[in-house]
């Protein structure tokens, strides 16, 4: 018996002899193979563990359907619905370990919604014509996806496309062997926060939630982080969700690339998992340092935090306007919620001292939070700063409150 499977994806009939290189390199390696066919029109040079015909009507589909539309945008969307539902199928009944996909546009979008379905902790590897390229928006990317550039790839075998293919095949392999999953014997509480030092509040709480026997993954709140988080939240991930940091919230609303799409404050709620919100941040607005700064902000300056990012602070209407998408969000969820409001401040660079310190602009968003935050869930105002003793105390009152009266599980 083999110790690891790796499932390998791609269009077998084109992508024949680039496909076999890479199940043989990963056998090679002492690993086995289940190979998927997810090619339309032709047939591959031999038979694969996975025909397309068991693609196509795994989507409630067939590979005359699909050829039979004419569209091949169509056609590779059921192929990507049916790799999904196997692949997720196999990983549950312990079948695989890993995936591999190889492709160009058509079979990198396929493999990333295959990759999307996996649980965090199964290695997923994509070769692809279009690694890294802005064409792939950051919220088709599962939180623990590996992407390999298919460099000289287009068209057939040699030297340079076989360093991108044994690299790949080396690292999900490895990636299977080496591979941690998720302990689900103690409880996690999901928390966001922006970086260390511009908020801190986690060296408070998480040596207190650990007394309490629960774990603290704490998501760093510039995009990636965010989709992580509310992917894992809305599989039920989570005992609970302590949400301090919304910067993403705002970088949304600002048009900025630096969120986490349009699900965030939403994943939690949806999947019923009892949420503690602070607005950590919200009144940041963060841009790609290569991105143009919308004309709507040409009033202010930006502070290049590096060469990735740039920053600069809400004006009190913006931030009035953030409040209100707060409330707007939470009102559709259908979980335990209590937001904290600490009046003080929102992240360490708007007290008195600091660049971005703004009263008025506080106040607005502090009045605004007030009239938007409306029952069931709850609000309390915390007469302190966010990164004050006194907020996470605030914060673990709550959560100890909940986990007495059984709102929070101590149980995995």
């Amino acid at each position: 018996m083999y110790e690891r499977t790796i499932l390998v994806v791609g269009t077998f009939d084109t992508k024949n002899d680039e496909l076999r290189y890479v199940t043989n390199h990963i056998r090679k390696q002492g690993g086995e193979v289940r190979t998927m066919d997810v090619s339309v029109l032709g047939n591959p040079a031999e038979s694969c563990d996975i025909s397309k015909h068991e693609v196509a009507a795994a989507a409630g589909s067939s590979i005359k359907e699909a050829a039979g539309s004419g569209d091949e945008n169509t056609a590779m969307q059921i192929m990507a619905r049916g790799s999904t539902v196997l692949a997720v199928d196999m990983e549950a009944r312990g079948e695989i370990h890993g995936v591999i996909a190889l492709g160009g546009t058509m079979g990198t979008d396929l493999a990333l919604d295959v990759c999307q379905a996996l649980p965090l902790g199964v290695p997923k590897c994509v070769v692809s014509t279009v690694a890294f390229s802005p064409l792939i928006p950051p919220n088709r990317l599962s939180p623990d996806i590996m992407m390999v550039l298919w460099a000289g790839g287009l068209y057939g075998l040699n030297s340079v496309c076989r360093a991108s293919l044994s690299q790949a095949a080396g690292a999900v392999i490895g990636a299977a062997r080496s591979s941690e999953r998720p302990d689900r014997r103690r409880p996690v509480v999901g928390m966001t926060s922006l970086g260390s030092s511009c908020l801190s509040y986690m060296k408070h709480l998480k040596p207190e939630l650990e007394a309490r026997g629960f774990q603290a993954a704490v998501f760093h709140a510039t995009g990636m982080g965010g989709m992580a988080f509310e992917r894992i939240a809305a599989h039920g991930g989570f005992a609970c969700v302590m949400d301090f940091a919304l910067p993403e919230l705002a970088n949304l609303m600002a048009g900025s690339v630096v969120s986490a799409g349009e699900d965030r404050l939403l994943c939690a709620g949806r999947a019923g998992v009892p949420q503690i919100v602070a607005p950590g941040c919200i009144d940041l607005i963060d841009f790609a340092g290569w991105q143009d700064i919308p004309e709507r902000f040409s009033d202010r300056t930006f502070h290049e935090h590096n060469r990735l990012i740039k920053s600069s602070a809400l004006n009190a209407e913006e931030r009035r306007g953030t409040a209100r998408e707060i409330g707007a969000r939470l009102s559709k969820t259908a979980t335990p919620t209590h937001v904290l409001l600490p009046l003080d401040g929102i992240e360490e660079w708007d007290r008195p001292e600091g660049p971005f310190h703004d009263p008025v602009g506080l106040a607005a968003f502090n009045d605004e939070m007030r009239k938007a935050i409306e029952p069931p869930t709850k609000l309390t105002e915390v007469q302190a700063h966010i990164n004050d003793q006194a907020f996470a105390d605030a914060a673990l009152s709550v959560f100890d409150s909940w986990l007495a009266d059984g709102t929070v599980s101590s149980a995995a």
